[in-house]
């Protein structure tokens, strides 16, 4: 990056630095951009690494933790709790979104970014709240200012739909990198179906082989499909089905393998496996 005296030198000399800034300052971009983040966060009760299926794990309004539906699941069952109770502080489980809307609100009056986050999906799609798309954004505003990752790829998606904003492609990609950035795994993937669609395969491969290391199984197909089409070399697709692997067995227990067959069932009692009793 060239250095200037002083602005008098600037104005003079900069037109002959100026592609090799332009260059250095993408490069300088791309190395911030394909860090790798770090892990996400573990569940704080079994201390495995909480899943990417966010069907899975839920968070907890009354104490601001997040939790795998393998704890909840033994909690439910294995205690054969009769009212449904928070894994973590023991607090009664919200009996509807109404309620689960006044839990939000208190937290997010602390400063709760995970809060924030939840409360605009509430209002995005209208649970317990009108739905208003403005206030959702605003929300999302206020969570990504505080470091919540998954908030820059609701606000990214609403640009890229026109939901509650005029539609803006470079504004959803610009808040899909915060994400990436900030280590939102679907905003990374997300990032790499862009380049598919523009055409920078390389760029593309670079987002699938980190979201695939955190175990994203869309990322890891995308990779598969690069290979086949010589995008990606074999050791490079080696490496993404090892790390792949490596999340995925990080995030795996036998409680939520079991947590996981409770909820496909619709909830129906089934034998409770030995190691959970």
């Amino acid at each position: 990056m060239v250095k200037y005296c002083n602005l008098t030198c600037q104005k003079a000399h900069r037109p002959k630095h100026i592609k090799q800034c332009k260059k250095r300052a993408a490069e300088i971009f791309d190395e911030a951009l394909f860090k790798t983040p770090p892990p996400k966060e573990d569940c704080p009760i079994c201390f495995l690494r909480l899943p990417l299926d966010k069907s899975v794990i839920r968070y907890q309004s009354c104490c601001g933790k997040i939790i795998c539906y393998g704890c909840t699941y033994k909690e439910i069952i294995v205690r054969q709790s009769t009212e449904p109770i928070c894994p973590f502080c023991r607090a009664p489980a919200t009996t509807s979104d109404e309620v689960e809307v006044k839990r939000l609100r208190k937290r997010t009056e602390v400063g709760d970014a995970i809060a924030m986050y939840s409360l605009g999906c509430h209002y995005r799609l209208g649970n317990g709240v009108p739905q208003d798309s403005n206030k959702a954004l605003e929300l999302w505003h206020r969570a990504a200012k505080l470091g919540c990752a998954e908030s820059h790829n609701q606000i990214g998606s609403a640009y890229f739909q026109g939901e509650g904003v005029e539609e803006d492609v470079k504004k959803a990609v610009y808040h899909w990198e915060l994400g990436a950035r900030g280590g939102d795994v679907l905003s990374r993937h997300v990032l790499g179906v862009v380049e598919v669609e523009a055409g920078t395969m390389n760029r593309a491969m670079k987002h699938f082989m980190i979201s695939a290391g955190f175990g994203h199984d869309e990322s890891l197909r995308e990779i598969q499909r690069g290979f086949s089409h010589g995008h990606v070399t074999k050791d490079d697709f080696e490496k993404a089905l090892r790390a792949h692997k490596e999340s995925k067995d990080e995030m795996q227990s036998d409680q939520r393998d079991a947590a996981r067959h409770f909820i496909q069932r619709g909830l129906t009692r089934k034998p409770i496996p030995s190691k959970l009793s």
